[in-house]
C-alpha cells in the first residue's frame, strides 16, 4: 500500500502549498500593517472613548465598536505609520537593530546545532537549515497552542530520519523547550520582584498573574508527561498514534502507525543510553537559542530607550510572561496577542503607548514575518531536494 508520506507531496500539492503559504504570508503582513487599533493617551490628544460596544467588559483595541468619537476621550486611532513615526532613529538605534538581527541568527543557529546533536549529525548543516526554517514557517502559520511540532516530525522524516525517531526527537525538543521555561521561572523570581513582572494596573496585574501561574502549571505537567513518554513509557506515544489512526480515513494506514511506534520505542532506548554530557549539550543549545530569542526584544528596546543593566534583566524576566501568552494564543504565530502583551508588559519602560506599539511592530517584523516568506520560498526547493 502506498505510504501517505509519498502521496502527500505530489506536484499539484506542492504548488498548492506554495500558493497558500505565500498568500497567507502576504495576508498576515498586510493585515498587520493596515490594521487600525486604539491606544490610550494621557496627553489630552485623545479622540475616542471606550464604550464597551461588544459588552464583554474588556478593552478590545482592535474592535472599532468598542470606541466612539469623544473630545474628552483618552484613546485615539493608530496605524503602523503612526506608531513608527514615533521612533527616533539614531546611529545607536541602527547598531542595536543590527544586534537584534544577529540575535535572530544566533537563535536559529543554536536550533540547527541542537537538531544535529539529536540526529547524531546525520543532518548536514544545509539540511538542518532547511528543517529549522520550514519548522519555523509551520510555527508561524499555526496557532501558538499548536506550534510547528505537528509538522516537524514529517519534515525530519522527509530528511531520511525514520518517522519514529523523528517523533522522539520532536518530543525531546518540546521537552527541552518546556524544561528551560520551568527551570528559568524560579530564577526570575529570585532576582525580580513579582510586582515588576506584571502591569502596574491592579486589575490587569491580578488577571495576568492568575493566567500566568495556571499556564506555568500546565507547562510543568506537559514537561513531566513528555519526560515520561520518551524516557520511561514510550508506549504512551505508540498508543496515542494508534488512537489517532482509528479515525476512519486514516484506518488503512494503521499498520504504519504500528511501525512508527516501534521506531519510537527503539529511539527511546537509544536516547536513554546517552551520557549526561550529551544531554548537557542539548540543554545548553536550548538555553542559548531561547536567550538569543529574548535578547532580540532587549536589543530593540535599547535602540530607542535608555536601559540600565537591571532594566535589561527585568525585560528578560518579563519575556517569560510574554512567551506564555503567545503560547496559548489561538491566532497564527500569536498575532495580535503578542503585540498587545508586548505593550502591556513593557509599559513601565515608556509612557508612550504609541512608541511601544511601534517597537512591537519592529519586533514582529524581525522575529515573525521573515519566517513566513523564507519558508514559502524554501518550501518548493526543499521538497524537490528531498523527493525520493
Amino acid at each position: 500500500m502506498k505510504s501517505p508520506m509519498k502521496s502527500a507531496f505530489s506536484g499539484w500539492k506542492i504548488a498548492l502549498a506554495l500558493i497558500i503559504g505565500l498568500s497567507i504570508s502576504c495576508w498576515v503582513l498586510y493585515r498587520s500593517i493596515s490594521q487600525i487599533h486604539f491606544v490610550e493617551v494621557k496627553d489630552g490628544t485623545g479622540t475616542h472613548a471606550w464604550v464597551d460596544g461588544n459588552s464583554n467588559k474588556i478593552i478590545d483595541i482592535h474592535d472599532e465598536s468598542d470606541f466612539k468619537l469623544s473630545k474628552q476621550g483618552t484613546y485615539r486611532e493608530q496605524t503602523v505609520s503612526d506608531a513608527l513615526s514615533q521612533v527616533n532613529w539614531t546611529s545607536s538605534s541602527w547598531f542595536w537593530m543590527i544586534g537584534a538581527l544577529v540575535f535572530m541568527v544566533f537563535r536559529d543557529f543554536f536550533y540547527m546545532l541542537r537538531i544535529r546533536l539529536l540526529t547524531k549529525n546525520k543532518l548536514t548543516w544545509r539540511a538542518a537549515f532547511y528543517v529549522i526554517m520550514i519548522w519555523e514557517f509551520a510555527s508561524a502559520l499555526s496557532p501558538g497552542v499548536v506550534g510547528g511540532a505537528a509538522v516537524a516530525m514529517f519534515i525530519l522524516n522527509r530528511e531520511t530520519i525514520p518517522f519514529g525517531r523523528a517523533t522522539a526527537i520532536v518530543i525531546i525538543t518540546a521537552f527541552m523547550d518546556n524544561l528551560f521555561y520551568v527551570v528559568m521561572i524560579p530564577f526570575v523570581f529570585l532576582f525580580i520582584h513579582h510586582s515588576e513582572l506584571f502591569p502596574v494596573d491592579q486589575g490587569s496585574s491580578v488577571t495576568l498573574t492568575w493566567w500566568f501561574w495556571v499556564g506555568f502549571g500546565i507547562i510543568f505537567l506537559i514537561c513531566s508527561l513528555l519526560y515520561l513518554t520518551i524516557f520511561w513509557y514510550p508506549k504512551l506515544a505508540t498508543r496515542f498514534l494508534l488512537f489517532i489512526f482509528r479515525i476512519p480515513f486514516l484506518k488503512r494506514w494503521k499498520f504504519i502507525a504500528k511501525e512508527w511506534g516501534k521506531d519510537i520505542e527503539k529511539a527511546s532506548k537509544e536516547f536513554k543510553q546517552e551520557t549526561r554530557l550529551f544531554w548537557g549539550k542539548v540543554f545548553l543549545t536550548t538555553m542559548a537559542s531561547w536567550i538569543s530569542r529574548y535578547l532580540v526584544i532587549n536589543a530593540i528596546l535599547n535602540a530607542f530607550l535608555d536601559l540600565g543593566f537591571m532594566d535589561n534583566i527585568k525585560v528578560l524576566g518579563q519575556q517569560l510572561v510574554l512567551w506564555l501568552f503567545m503560547l496559548v494564543s489561538p491566532t497564527p504565530g500569536g498575532s495580535g496577542v503578542a503585540e498587545f502583551a508586548f505593550g502591556e508588559l513593557l509599559a513601565s519602560f515608556s509612557s508612550s503607548a504609541i512608541l511601544l506599539a511601534g517597537l512591537a511592530i519592529l519586533w514582529r517584523l524581525i522575529s515573525y514575518f521573515p519566517y513566513l516568506f523564507i519558508g514559502s520560498i524554501l518550501l518548493p526547493a526543499w521538497i524537490r531536494r528531498t523527493r525520493k
